[in-house]
């Protein structure tokens, strides 16, 4: 089965062969830079790599691609395919089988998550087209947060807003279940999972299941990322229109690309930053407010679980990142965080100081295999 993990400029792509007992990668590839005009798509074969460099001026473009290197590779043909779909709206919870109706919904959620989903539509269709009759899976990132209470997903607006699904939803739904999975009976109550990536959210999980979350309405709220502002207050964007003349798509620029750690310290790689912070003022200011509302997040997300029995770090900073993860634990000693210096520089699974009342984990994320489990769950039967 081949999954479809489709961002704002990169479409991921994982063919598996799903077997009882086993679960095996056979390809795994990118399409990176899309709408860049400097793109790179690569494909690994078991073992076996190819490159390409060339402009991928939008979603379709890096689907072609995609297929096209797929179809290289030698690699057999997908049985079924599932998509990575970062906004289910309040409709759905669950993952579904792409048909027309499905469509249709998906589109109405467009002003949702512009960035995202119009990707997402663009890719169905084309597999559509590629491969007819082939049965095609959505997961959303958002269901995992479905079970959230309802003084966390209610907004303090009107009614009617409310009901026509203006709420917190939540993101990184894939990658939470799939650490959530992997901690199998390792798993405590109160767990907070810390997802960092170029996009960065934290979830609160209590006995398996999402209570809290930093991101609201769109995968734009929460901690500051790489280039997204993170919660600004409502009377920055109104001063900004108002004062400044920017329009909606001014806005949206500045809040979606033009914030976060590039604002702050020039780019959005963080290590990049962590290279020049020694010696950059802007580059260490920038870690040091992206760690700082990291710890803030932390904090925050045990006061709702009541506690704090493990914190887990994952994402591509999280997994990777030593320094980040040591500066957004410091001070947190009063949730029984502290960690081992030796074992977080090696990135170990357990970073945590023998005898630390909060354990620490690294846990490697894995959203496509996620994605992959439930493609086989609802491929139809023969």
């Amino acid at each position: 089965m081949l999954c479809l993990n489709g961002g704002s400029s990169s479409l991921k792509f994982t063919l598996f062969r799903l077997d009882p007992g086993e679960e095996r990668r056979l390809v795994t590839g990118a399409v990176e830079g899309i709408g860049t005009g400097a793109g790179h798509a690569w494909v690994d074969h078991e073992g076996k790599r190819s490159d390409r460099r060339a402009a991928f001026p939008d979603a379709g473009a890096a689907l072609a691609v995609a297929f096209e290197l797929l179809s290289g590779s030698h690699a057999p043909e997908p049985d079924v395919v599932g998509h990575r779909v970062v906004h289910g709206g309040p409709e759905h919870t669950e993952p579904v089988v792409v048909d027309a109706a499905f469509l249709r919904s998906l589109e109405a959620l467009v002003p949702m998550a512009p960035l995202h989903l119009p990707g997402a539509l663009a890719a169905m269709r084309a597999v559509s087209e590629r491969f007819p009759g082939l049965s095609q899976i959505a997961c959303f990132d958002t269901a995992f947060h479905r079970t959230m209470p309802l003084v966390a997903r209610r907004l303090p607006i009107p009614d009617e807003l409310h009901e026509a699904g203006v709420r917190r939803y939540g993101f990184h739904g894939l990658s939470y279940e799939y650490v959530v999975s992997a901690l199998g009976a390792e798993r405590p109550s109160r767990v907070v999972i810390a997802h960092l990536g170029n996009g960065s959210s934290l979830v609160a999980v209590k006995d398996g299941a999402s209570i809290d979350t930093t991101m609201s309405f769109t995968p734009t709220g929460g901690i500051l990322m790489g280039t997204r502002s993170g919660d600004l207050d409502p009377g920055v964007l109104l001063y900004l229109e108002r004062e400044r003349g920017y329009s909606v798509t001014a806005l949206e620029k500045l809040v979606e690309v033009g914030s976060g750690l590039l604002a702050l310290g020039g780019t959005s790689d963080v290590k990049t930053l962590l290279e020049r912070a020694p010696h950059d003022e802007r580059a260490r200011l920038a870690i040091d407010m992206f760690c700082y509302a990291v710890r803030k997040a932390i904090a925050a997300l045990a006061a709702a679980l009541g506690g704090l029995e493990l914190l887990v770090f994952t994402g591509g900073i999280g997994e990777h990142a030593a320094e980040v993860r040591a500066e957004s634990c410091r001070g947190l000693e009063f949730l029984g965080v502290s960690l081992d210096d030796a074992r977080n520089r090696v990135h170990a699974a357990v970073i945590s100081a023998d005898g630390a009342r909060c354990t620490v984990r690294v846990v490697p994320t894995d959203e496509d295999l996620v994605i992959a489990r439930h493609a086989r769950a609802l491929l139809p039967k023969s």
